[in-house]
């Protein structure tokens, strides 16, 4: 995507093509809406699968076929089509990120924007249960209005939303319907990289599609797709549609699903990701049961160790999570976890960054006792913390309260104490409010706003506490940006939010 003769590289969008170089020359990702393909007018679909019989056995190759697994599956992969309406620009231009998005014909009057009513998309979704109960991406049905979930053998149902978790990007959806077919869970942490595995969606819209390819890497993370990232890459085709799709074994179980790639093109290049299913197994459950997803907590602020790092907390190798600050009350507090202590082992496993500690802990029942060993001052030491339930920080921009269109939307904050202002560096007699989420690809991100940073002041307004923060980010909605005063460890200055 080109805007002014340059590509696109400092946003963030699941309705965008994100061209941003991670370690890879010249290559950007491109994720969420280009695999959830969207028309307006469906593509046809001829590929459908009909008499099949499903059966729980593993399946046996002949001359090294998959035609086995293809058969066990695909019958249980559908096709999810939504509808919503969106204020979308109608430039005619055929770079417009949300024409391509939607798939608009790209005739209109130029800065023309009005509401486009009936807006189709399709992705993918894997049916797991017989009840009824299908996974797909949370970018597939957010924000639907209305949900139509089709069978290879052509039946259609009405879908409605159990729960969906952004910070995953996973999604549950439920049809009343009893006897489906059904795709077995798998357990992806025993899957090992050049392992065979199936992609099984819905690509242009044409249905059943299978493709193979291996496992290429495990554990890709630290991309910016989503919050809490662990995925599965393979060279296995995936193309715009296949959003929600099934990744499954040689014993047709399920252990992805299918989420991004990376792509110059908007097609496939060989590098595709899947949410695996030691992630989204629990995570599923967690939606049916309650709605919503119940995540462990321990409560710090952690960051990857360098080799200079490594050397000044008298480690032997760069590995581990060193704890940049300890939340007052929380889990880690409460057994005497310290700034500067380095987590290099959670529950016996090895921690290697702050990713890997974050995925332990969030994956951690609640209420259980863990065992850490953390590193201080070249000592080993030994903390039994009691893992509790993630509190979620109020957020400035939910659906009936602080608006989502704001310079700071979505920014979430806490109020500031004592104990928190001396763990931050920040003088006694400082007031404001802490900042405790920074959406990635966000106004306030890009404005430079990060973690730990202490708003005292929004358009020379005092903000005071998380009740002046919401009434004066609430009058924030028509503006186009936002100046903010902040103070960072011993230093402050001043920020411009724009939009």
């Amino acid at each position: 995507m080109q805007k002014n003769g340059k590509e696109m590289v400092d946003q963030w969008t699941w309705a965008k093509t994100w061209q941003k170089p991670l370690g890879l020359a010249g290559m950007g990702i491109l994720v969420g809406a280009l695999l959830f393909g969207a028309w307006n007018n469906p593509v046809p679909t001829f590929a459908h699968t009909e008499g099949i019989q499903h059966s729980t056995d593993p399946p046996h190759f002949q001359n090294g076929g998959f035609s086995d697994i293809a058969k066990r599956v695909t019958p249980a992969v559908v096709n999810i089509t939504v509808s919503k309406q969106a204020a979308v620009p109608m430039s005619g231009m055929p770079s417009d990120p949300m024409n391509e998005f939607f798939g608009l014909p790209g005739k209109s009057p130029r800065h023309k924007q009005g509401p486009t009513p009936n807006l189709q998309g399709a992705g993918s979704g894997v049916i797991v249960s017989s009840d009824g109960y299908v996974l797909t991406n949370n970018h597939v049905v957010e924000g639907a209005e209305e949900i139509r979930v089709t069978l290879p053998d052509k039946q259609e149902f009405q879908g409605r939303v159990v729960g969906l978790d952004p910070k995953t990007d996973l999604a549950v959806i439920k049809v009343e319907a009893t006897d489906l077919p059904f795709v077995p869970w798998g357990d992806s942490s025993s899957l090992q990289v050049g392992e065979y595995v199936l992609a099984v969606g819905n690509p242009f819209g044409l249905d059943s599609t299978v493709t193979l390819g291996i496992v290429s890497a495990l554990g890709r993370g630290g991309m910016g797709i989503t919050q809490y990232e662990d995925f599965i890459q393979t060279d296995a085709a995936i193309n715009p549609g296949n959003s929600g799709g099934a990744l499954v074994n040689t014993q047709g179980e399920l252990i992805g699903i299918n989420t991004a790639i990376f792509s110059r093109s908007g097609g496939y290049q060989g590098v595709g990701f899947a949410v695996p299913t030691k992630l989204a197994q629990p995570i599923y459950t967690s939606l049916v049961k309650t709605g919503s997803v119940v995540r462990g907590f321990l409560g710090v602020g952690i960051q990857a160790v360098t080799a200079d790092l490594a050397k000044s907390f008298q480690l032997e190798k760069t590995h581990g999570a060193l704890v940049t600050n300890v939340m007052p009350g929380s889990p880690a507090d409460q057994v005497g976890l310290q700034r500067g202590d380095v987590i290099v082992e959670y529950e016996g496993e090895s921690v290697e960054d702050p990713r890997a500690l974050q995925g332990q802990v969030v994956s951690t029942i609640v209420g259980n006792q863990v065992s850490l060993v953390v590193m201080r001052e070249g000592q080993k030491v030994t903390l039994r913390p009691v893992i509790r339930v993630q509190n979620e920080p109020k957020k400035v921009a939910q659906e009936n309260s602080a608006p989502q269109d704001g310079p700071l939307a979505g920014v979430a904050v806490q109020d500031l104490d004592g104990r928190t202002a001396q763990q931050l560096g920040i003088a006694e007699d400082v007031s404001g409010v802490v900042v405790r989420e920074v959406p990635q690809g966000s106004y306030a991100a890009r404005a430079g706003l990060v973690q730990g940073d202490v708003i005292s002041e929004i358009n020379r307004k005092p903000v005071r506490s998380e009740k002046d923060f919401a009434q004066v980010v609430s009058n924030l909605a028509n503006q186009q940006d936002a100046l903010i005063f902040i103070h960072r460890g011993k230093g402050a200055l001043y920020l411009t939010v724009k939009i």
